[in-house]
């Protein structure tokens, strides 16, 4: 695979508040650009290899953390807030912005992993991106979790959110070998989410807003999601009514291999499956946008 070297770029979201990305530039002509939108928590250097795969396939690819996350971390935790809403509302709604204004000839693709394709609906602009394509996205409702963490989403969301950031001023997810750092209010936020049955749909009255959505929306998931149900994924791809969808549930069989996870699948033991995992999905995408 070609040598891509990953270009640091800041972006402004308000005053006083930047983002860290990073711009992967296509090795060839791009055929697009896309959003490498991260998980809860999950810091983009995560998807470096990722993302320099897709740039050796010719696409542009722009990742980033969210304020509070990685390498959005200007002060210490105790001292920054932001909310999920912020994430969106702020954050992403920058990302966007930038393209729109740098690229505004290029189909442009929001690949949201985890939480990062369930509040596409809350990006203001998000009328820019040509195509969503979410990875293992869904409903995170406590009471329908999968196996054992329903049971330890009972205890994070009852006990030890609640207590512990009120008492460390965010929440220390590294120390405790949950998720990772995240400022107060997302936490607090994303608990508020987690204990609604329709999640952040239901708890931020967005229903209306969701059923507006009307961009192309593919739904990658996998039947080995150690956090997310199929049914999760189907319950929350449903708010988004008035979008065109193609939902697509991967079995380790197909691929054969033991697992594929809900993070697995961007880690590069795996690149040989990105291709067929990725790689189709995204051509149908953008066939389907030359179509229109």
């Amino acid at each position: 695979m070609a040598s891509i070297a990953a270009q640091p770029l800041q972006l402004q979201a308000a005053p006083n508040r930047f983002i860290q990305a990073h711009w992967y530039p296509s090795s060839t002509a791009a055929q697009a650009v896309i959003v490498m939108a991260p998980a809860m928590a999950v810091p983009q250097k995560f998807y470096q290899p990722f993302c320099t795969w897709l740039a050796a396939q010719g696409y542009h690819v722009l990742s980033f953390d969210y304020f509070g996350i990685g390498a959005s971390t200007p002060q210490p935790l105790q001292q920054l807030h932001s909310s999920i809403s912020e994430w969106a509302e702020l954050d992403a709604a920058a990302v966007v912005r930038y393209l729109d204004s740098e690229f505004s000839t290029y189909p442009k693709l929001w690949l949201g992993h985890s939480i990062s394709g369930q509040l596409f609906g809350m990006i203001p602009n998000h009328q820019v991106i040509h195509h969503m394509i979410s990875v293992n996205t869904g409903s995170g409702y406590w009471r329908a979790m999968s196996g054992s963490f329903k049971w330890k989403s009972m205890l994070l969301w009852g006990l030890v959110t609640p207590l512990a950031v009120p008492l460390v001023g965010y929440f220390p997810g590294r120390k405790l070998g949950i998720i990772g750092d995240v400022p107060a209010a997302a936490m607090q936020q994303w608990r508020r989410w987690c204990l609604h049955p329709d999640y952040l749909v239901g708890a931020e009255n967005l229903y209306q807003s969701y059923a507006n959505v009307s961009t192309p929306i593919t739904s990658l998931a996998v039947s080995d999601d150690e956090m997310i149900a199929p049914s999760r994924v189907n319950h929350l791809h449903d708010f988004y009514r008035q979008a065109p969808q193609q939902r697509i549930l991967y079995h380790p069989h197909q691929f054969e291999v033991e697992r594929l996870g809900h993070f697995a699948i961007f880690q590069q033991p795996q690149q040989a499956l990105w291709p067929r995992l990725f790689g189709e999905p995204i051509q149908a995408a953008l066939t389907a946008h030359s179509l229109r």
